[in-house]
């Protein structure tokens, strides 16, 4: 039997995420026309003994996570419970909090998998994997291979290559230390709870020479119950022929920025081609003309001489007038496009307006085509006292009125603008 294990964060996490996620939790945003966690439960309920799926996180319970967790339920016929944390408890904190939940019901192995990563999940592949290599005991990262430069972003693996044992592991390397970067995706077996439960300990006794020492105890990193698998655990690990790396060649991004959920959403829509040939919109009498992937709801309006594509998608209830062009963006739900308006590189949030012949365009955030190891640059918001040129996002019931450009700025929610606007955060 097994379990999955989801980290879906909390709302002080996915600060990059923003205006986005004042109106939805990042992990419930749409990507590839279905919330972004979707795509993780449905890969783990394809595995035949999958017993239960458990997020965790410290979101506060609301309408819409419950919403999702019971619609979910529904769709993939297995159980989907929120087990929420109380404070961020960090990657291994989570799962060590919860550890009696996971156990339950003995199974013999859980994934454990971040919320905020795009891939095509090679699950039953790391079962079979683990199977292989040694012992019950063994645990699995999924890995795969980024450019030198990119490789410090991420966690670094250095491995045995004849029989994929981790050897070392360095989280964010300031040089160069290997090309095989952590996915974010892990099948622990229960004996995982060992070794966190060595660093709580440590965690404890740590503590109590701080207030041996009459220190104050400052919160946050040295509350007892605060593990981060990758630095705390992984690093112990690495080496002691307990740890193995599955490398995939498959698709696979981070989805930290909201520009980064536009490339992932181009990622998803090009494997509906094999998972969900039914989501992809064709071109069809008195329906509008698409190029490429393109993802349109049921409830969308859209006219015939509107042109979509490629990699786009259409959220529910979305009014696209006459002569609209639309290329790499997500709409949101409710939003209308007038009559001949133009939307490149862009996402338009919930309930928002672009006026007639307006242009909404942003640059692409994309990896370098030309590398096939090349990730997404995590890019920082601004550079040298500029905005860096990134998608252009308008919050929700932002209006755009006629005949204006707006150029990769990000617009805050309930906005309305009376004039172009470029390179800006427009609050």
């Amino acid at each position: 039997m097994l379990k999955a294990v989801i980290l879906i964060g909390g709302p002080q996490k996915g600060t990059r995420f923003r205006p986005l996620s004042f109106e939805v939790p990042k992990p419930l945003f749409p990507v590839a026309g279905v919330p972004m966690l979707q795509h993780h439960i449905e890969a783990c309920s394809k595995l035949p003994n999958m017993k239960e799926i458990l997020l965790i996180g410290f979101y506060q319970p609301n309408e819409e996570l419950n919403r999702f967790l019971s619609c979910a339920q529904q769709d993939f016929k297995i159980s989907i419970r929120y087990l929420q944390e109380y404070a961020a408890l960090g990657t291994g904190g989570g799962i060590y909090h919860f550890r009696d939940q996971i156990l339950s019901g003995g199974p013999e192995a859980f994934f454990v998998l971040n919320a905020d990563v795009c891939s095509e999940f090679p699950l039953p592949e790391m079962t079979d994997f683990q199977k292989e290599h040694g012992d019950a005991y063994s645990f699995v990262i999924l890995g795969t291979t980024a450019n030198r430069k990119q490789s410090l972003n991420y966690g670094c693996i250095v491995e045995n290559e004849q029989t994929d044992e981790v050897l070392h592991y360095v989280e964010k390397p300031s040089t160069f230390v290997s090309d095989i970067i952590n996915c974010g995706i892990y099948l622990f077996t229960p004996e995982i709870f060992q070794h966190i439960g060595a660093v709580f300990q440590k965690n404890q006794q740590d503590m109590m020479l701080y207030y041996d020492e009459g220190e104050e105890q400052s919160n946050g990193w040295h509350r007892a119950e605060v593990i981060r698998l990758e630095q705390d655990i992984f690093t112990a690990l690495a080496g002691q022929g307990k740890l193995y790396v599955y490398k995939t060649d498959r698709f696979w991004s981070q989805i930290k920025s909201a520009g980064s959920a536009i490339y992932a959403s181009r990622l998803y829509l090009n494997q509906y081609h094999k998972t969900h040939p039914e989501r992809l919109a064709t071109n069809r009498e008195g329906g509008p003309k698409t190029r490429g992937n393109v993802y349109i709801h049921p409830t969308a309006n859209i006219d015939p001489t509107a042109v979509l594509g490629p990699n786009v998608s259409i959220g529910t209830g979305v009014t696209i007038g006459a002569g609209v062009r639309v290329r790499e963006s997500i709409i949101l739900h409710g939003a209308t496009l007038q009559d001949h308006s133009c939307v490149l590189n862009s996402i338009v949030g919930w309930g928002s307006t672009i006026g007639k012949w307006a242009r909404v365009e942003g640059t692409p955030s994309d990896p370098n085509p030309n590398d096939p190891y090349a990730k997404i640059d995590s890019e920082t918001l601004f550079r040298d006292g500029k905005l860096t040129p990134s998608i252009t996002i308008l919050g929700c019931n932002v209006n755009i009125p006629s005949e204006v450009i707006i150029l990769n700025s990000i617009v805050l929610p309930h906005k309305d603008l009376n004039r172009s606007f470029k390179n800006q955060i427009i609050l």
